[in-house]
């Protein structure tokens, strides 16, 4: 098994709180948990969609000399917030709880919670986590970092990838929120996923499959929500300002990304699946506060990632396929805003440096990431 980065952070952090173990479906949180419960010597696994594990779960019929109790799915119990408090309140068990992209939404609902648990996102597998496999940075653009796809062949990874579109879409979607017109949320899916990395016209979706724009931007936050899709938003110290402007979308699953006729839309899913996925590692195990976004002025002069820290901009990142030369506008946003530049070009031999932009291997930039 290949041991996941949060494994150790996640067993010291039981020690202190409860912990909430959040990200998409089928990311291998059940996996991680039960890695996580060989630690144990009392412990027990509770998912509420069991029928027998739910009847045990609200009528508290647990051993009480546990060591650990896992709630899986918890969220869909009425009350789950004040449900976990109680439990939390009233017993020395450690308490890990995991679940689908809702538990993500819902716990901001109230405070109930608040100082009570430690957050911890599980995404797919990075370049650092395979560092000592035989996976490749090719693999991860064909297959994703999904367990399953990853692990299996290539049949059996496309059979994969159309079962987790119908069910994330189909199932949870319509669990997640009373969708009237299907249809239209699986256009905008398709469209999606011709769009990564370019900017969200919310207008010009609608236009596309006849709907309007509020309803194109409710089916995004659903996506979203559901850990199919992340946004990536335009830098700026006034968050209002940022909010306004087009967010870039990129998927947690690579493999569902259509080229297009947008070259190097996996590549560039790929690093900003990364960067996000190492900025939200670092928030959650070291209480920083890292956040992706992109740059882009009136011009249209762009850089695809800047990294921040408290808005306090940390490097910026240009993904390349090929081109060895400086890339100009992340010379000029470099020099403009005297931060480190990073031109990562997918199979570089020689890297060089000019000021403060350095090109380099986008694999081994990856490899190198923190998380």
């Amino acid at each position: 098994m290949i041991q996941r980065a949060q494994f150790k952070i996640i067993q010291n952090d039981l020690k202190n709180k409860m912990v909430f173990l959040v990200g998409p479906r089928q990311v291998g949180k059940t996996c991680l948990s039960k890695e996580i419960m060989k630690s144990f010597e009392k412990v027990q696994y509770l998912n509420y969609d069991y029928y027998e594990d739910k009847e045990i779960i609200e009528k508290h019929e647990w051993p009480k000399d546990l060591d650990l109790i896992i709630f899986d799915e918890i969220h869909k119990m009425k009350n789950w917030k004040n449900f976990l408090k109680g439990v939390f309140d009233t017993s020395k068990m450690n308490i890990l709880v995991t679940g689908s992209a809702r538990l993500e939404v819902f716990r901001h609902a109230g405070d109930s919670l608040a100082g009570r648990y430690f957050l911890h996102h599980l995404l797919p597998f990075s370049l650092k986590e395979l560092i000592n496999e035989s996976f490749t940075l090719d693999d991860l653009l064909e297959k994703g970092g999904f367990p399953e796809p990853l692990l299996s062949s290539n049949f059996t990874a496309k059979r994969w990838k159309k079962q987790y579109i119908d069910t994330a879409i189909r199932q949870d979607a319509l669990d997640f929120k009373n969708i009237l017109d299907f249809k239209s949320l699986i256009n905008v899916f398709e469209i999606l996923r011709r769009r990564v990395g370019s900017g969200i016209s919310y207008s010009n979706i609608a236009k596309d499959i006849g709907i309007s724009s509020n309803t194109v931007k409710s089916y995004v936050e659903v996506l979203e929500n559901l850990f199919i899709i992340f946004l990536v938003r335009p830098y700026s110290k006034k968050i209002s300002r940022s909010i306004l402007k087009e967010p870039k979308v990129y998927f947690y699953d690579i493999s569902l990304v259509e080229e297009g006729d947008v070259k190097g839309a996996k590549l560039e899913n790929l690093v900003a699946l990364s960067l996000y996925k190492s900025s939200l590692a670092r928030n959650d195990s070291e209480g920083e506060d890292f956040s992706l976004h992109y740059l882009r002025t009136k011009d249209k002069k762009e850089v695809d990632f800047l990294v921040a820290n408290n808005q306090k901009i940390d490097y910026l990142a240009e993904v390349k396929t090929s081109d060895r030369n400086f890339s100009k506008p992340l010379l000029s946003f470099s020099s403009q805003l005297n931060v480190q530049g990073f031109q990562l070009v997918k199979g570089l031999r020689q890297p060089k440096e000019l000021d403060l932009v350095k090109v380099i291997d986008l694999e081994e930039f990856l490899k190198n990431l923190m998380w």
